[in-house]
């Protein structure tokens, strides 16, 4: 029976503690069919292909989908998520006795996946009336609690399918994504809109990154980019994963692990944005996963797919950009402004070699910052070094170029550069490890901030 599947948030009341019981104005047929699955309806009540979860498809496009989410399963047959919806376009094929029988054997591989759950059940009440949407009308007391456990299955639900309807052009590339340094095998790309993860592998210096694989995940319980601590809001900006924290050093909630990251980074302290413990994490194993808006502002994974992509997470090196939504360009546009970028920075290392201060300091924007620095005492600073230099070289290795969310950069169109710094004059030397933030003005890429 749908044993209240519809407790899946782990901010709604209770737990997989009690069975609702169909309502009581339903037939007999229909309670029989919910609670045992093999009891027979009567042939004339079996209702051919229906309209389902506001899939707008016609049957070409059903069938596409399905030959998709197939080749999906090949590959993992642990693509729950490939499972579930394969079995929605199969009912909407008309087949629904073979989409039940393929929910019942995904709800005896994921029993905690409550959205599957109820998609069955629902698919069982097809066998006597139209079903059109998620959480058919009846099944359920409609009290207050109830309404929203559902409101938010159906949200889930909705993300799933439209992530899966309204698939990612393949001539298109993230704009976040500038370039890869050799050290950076994966970066990951959230897409709050969406609900999604993305994960991406480097292939060389100077092609896009490949997209290799893409997840359902829950953000905070408020919209918007994160300001101040307690606001329960996801940040959006580029971070970078700082650690690993295994399972056995957490409370439950966060599954089977977690990726804390570096929020608040230096913008975020520049605009004075407050709270810490960001994290990428799983998920409560009572849970398979969590509504979308279900978090205090991490990013959450269930643990099946975090376990998929754990090994791939680099702590020190792997970027984390959360977006309100992914800037898909083509392939000529990602050329173009990386090109600008790079060639900018290019100059700014020529010109900082050159030992023409004025020149080198052209290259900042006149709100820059760097620590207690401004553009006023970063001049003064670098005019009193220069004076005692007779020659400096300056290389630039592993260069990584991240174009900041749209949404989160105050305005401007901003990158951040990441790579290492080996610097040598006449009196030092010394490599690190430096970030830029280079923000776009007058269609000059200038250093707003310099700092580790």
């Amino acid at each position: 029976m749908l044993s209240a599947v519809v407790t899946q948030s782990q901010t709604m009341i209770g737990h997989l503690d009690s069975i609702e019981e169909a309502d009581k104005t339903q037939s007999s047929q229909v309670k029989l069919a919910l609670v045992n699955p093999d009891s027979t309806i009567p042939t004339s009540a079996v209702l051919p292909e229906q309209p389902f979860a506001n899939i707008k498809l016609d049957h070409a496009g059903l069938a596409s989908l399905h030959e998709k989410l197939q080749q999906r399963i090949a590959v993992d047959s642990e693509d729950y998520e490939a499972k579930l919806l394969k079995s929605i376009i199969t009912f909407q094929l008309g087949e629904t006795e073979k989409a039940i029988d393929d929910l019942t054997i995904l709800s005896e591989q994921a029993p905690h996946f409550h959205l599957a759950h109820l998609v069955r059940g629902d698919l069982m009440a097809s066998r006597f009336r139209i079903t059109t949407d998620i959480g058919s009308p009846g099944l359920f007391n409609q009290n207050e609690q109830n309404q929203e456990q559902l409101n938010a299955l159906r949200h889930e639900a909705e993300m799933r399918i439209l992530a899966n309807i309204n698939t990612i052009d393949t001539n298109k590339v993230p704009l976040q994504l500038l370039n890869l340094s050799n050290n950076i095998q994966t970066a990951l790309v959230v897409d709050k809109s969406q609900h999604r993860i993305y994960v991406f592998e480097r292939e060389n210096v100077n092609a896009p990154a490949r997209l290799v694989r893409d997840f359902y995940v829950s953000t905070g319980r408020k919209t918007g980019n994160k300001k101040v601590e307690g606001d329960l809001r996801t940040p959006e900006g580029v971070y970078f994963i700082t650690s690993w924290i295994p399972d056995d050093e957490l409370p439950e909630k966060y599954g089977i692990g977690a990726f804390p990251t570096n929020y608040p980074n230096a913008l975020d302290r520049k605009l004075g944005k407050t709270g810490d413990g960001i994290w990428l994490h799983g998920t409560d194993r009572i849970f398979y996963s969590r509504p979308p808006l279900d978090s205090e502002g991490c990013v959450v994974l269930s643990n099946l797919d975090l376990g998929k992509i754990r090994h791939l997470i680099k702590p020190g090196q792997t970027p984390l950009i959360i977006t309100d939504k992914i800037q898909w360009v083509d392939e000529q546009q990602w050329n173009q402004v990386r090109n600008q970028v790079i060639s900018s920075i290019e100059r700014w290392r020529q010109d900082w070699e050159s030992l023409d201060v004025n020149r080198y300091l052209s290259h900042y924007a006149d709100d820059f910052w760097s620590g207690r620095h401004n553009l006023k005492s970063w001049r003064e600073y670098k005019s009193r070094i220069a004076r005692h230099k007779t020659y400096q070289k300056v290389e630039l290795n592993d260069l990584s170029l991240f174009f900041y969310p749209e949404h989160a950069s105050n305005g401007t169109p901003m990158v951040v550069a990441s790579f290492v710094q080996n610097y040598q004059s006449n009196n030092y030397q010394g490599e690190v490890k430096k970030r830029l933030y280079l923000g776009k003005q007058a269609n000059n890429w200038r250093i707003l901030y310099e700092g580790r």
